[in-house]
């Protein structure tokens, strides 16, 4: 039976790419068929190659878990942006590519002459993408537009780090990586977008992709409540909806919220405690709301001598939607998550095979992603330099000894 085509082949893509946003958008792009080109500094290479936690094969090789991650499916050149040979290979590149996307400080790409407008007058068809922490497109630039940031600070001027937390306790962060993540997932819709336009006016044009507005976007309750009420969301237990939140079992914690009087009365029926539907302290969302305390004792009262997996049954059969809070190995043993294929396996040549989440969304015509390990800084060098650009390998080896190019396992 023939391999499905995947949604992107035939689509070449340029990742100058750091760390976790722009990688996890290149990543999203092979996982969907396009071939990625990821641009490394010699002897280096992407700085996340240097994060633990990291696996050692026996001849002392060692990779960054982190790495294999969010750069499966993709190729490595190494190429020293610093020289001007290394430019014009870029240059060369984006003549035959459809897309770049980079998430370098603002303005380095433009102060090595490979900026959307450099790039374009070579390719007017080329999509390029920049994730930024601030926004770099003209007409839609502010004050902190040329500010380096990272994910945490988008976390935290969007509001978000702000409802983290409990009400007596410092703003915290969500998970590490969120703000990079969910950027690296709009902005990969970004550049899908723009190639769906390509098709219909011929042209490439620029995706303008910030951090600070990705994170804004996603925090969408904060701006309706300000808006509506003028009042700030604070940390902890909400206002008008009770109960939310984590409650404890015999054997760890389930997840319930109830967003409205329909599923308490289920949640009551549930508990046994019919009594307090017509409670005047538990009638609406924001009585249930005040009175917090006392639902949250009633329901680990009625939770505690049953498991997570005895409460969910319990729960599903009045219909009201609860799961158990899982830890990494409850994840990696969920047999849903199996059946999802959810984590996939990328045999690694140093890591072996381990487990890794894959692209969340599904396609019936399409529906496995490959699973290509991770380059080896400079892995395709030689591949794209003379079979893709036409360079011979007399040329390759110059280029190489001048430290324009780096060349798996080659000094």
């Amino acid at each position: 039976m023939a391999t499905p085509r995947r949604p992107l082949a035939g689509v070449r893509v340029i990742g100058l790419e750091q760390y976790m946003s722009a990688p996890y958008c290149t990543m999203l792009l092979a996982d969907a068929g396009a071939e990625v080109i990821k641009i490394e500094m010699p002897g280096r290479g992407d700085p996340r190659r240097s994060i633990p936690p990291y696996a050692t094969d026996e001849e002392g090789h060692r990779v960054a878990g982190g790495f294999i991650g969010y750069n499966r499916n993709k190729k490595s050149l190494a190429l020293n942006l610093r020289e001007e040979a290394g430019r014009q290979i870029v240059k060369d590149l984006v003549r035959v590519s459809d897309v770049v996307v980079e998430n370098l400080r603002p303005g380095a790409m433009d102060k090595l002459g490979l900026g959307y407008e450099p790039l374009k007058a070579v390719n007017p068809r080329l999509i390029y993408a920049a994730i930024s922490g601030f926004g770099r497109l003209a007409g839609y630039t502010g004050p902190y537009s040329d500010r380096p940031a990272f994910d945490i600070v988008a976390e935290a001027m969007s509001g978000v780090m702000n409802l983290v937390g409990f009400a007596d306790k410092p703003p915290s962060w969500t998970i590490y990586g969120m703000a990079d993540v969910y950027t690296g997932l709009t902005t990969a819709y970004g550049v899908m977008l723009a190639l769906f336009m390509r098709e219909h006016t011929g042209e490439g044009q620029f995706v303008d992709s910030a951090m600070l507005d990705n994170m804004l976007a996603l925090n969408e309750r904060m701006a309706v409540i300000y808006s509506f009420t003028g009042q700030s969301p604070e940390r902890g237990q909400m206002k008008h909806i009770a109960p939310r939140g984590a409650f404890r079992c015999r054997d760890g914690y389930l997840a319930i919220n109830v967003p409205d009087d329909i599923q308490w009365r289920r949640l009551c029926e549930a508990m046994g405690r019919e009594d307090l539907q017509d409670d005047p302290r538990t009638a609406d969302g924001t009585s249930r709301a005040a009175h917090a305390d006392l639902i949250r004792t009633t329901i680990e009262e009625w939770l505690g001598d049953k498991s997570r997996g005895e409460a969910v049954a319990l729960l599903e059969q009045k219909g009201v939607p609860s799961g158990p809070v899982y830890t990494a190995e409850d994840v990696f043993t969920d047999p849903h998550i199996a059946a999802r294929n959810m984590l996939i396996s990328i045999d690694d040549p140093v890591a072996g095979p381990r487990k890794y989440a894959r692209s969340p969304l599904h396609l019936s015509a399409a529906p496995e992603i490959p699973t290509v390990p991770a380059p080896q800084l400079g892995e395709h060098t030689r591949p794209v330099l003379g079979e893709l650009l036409g360079y011979s390998d007399v040329e390759i080896g110059r280029l190489r000894d001048q430290g324009v190019v780096g060349v798996q396992d080659e000094a």
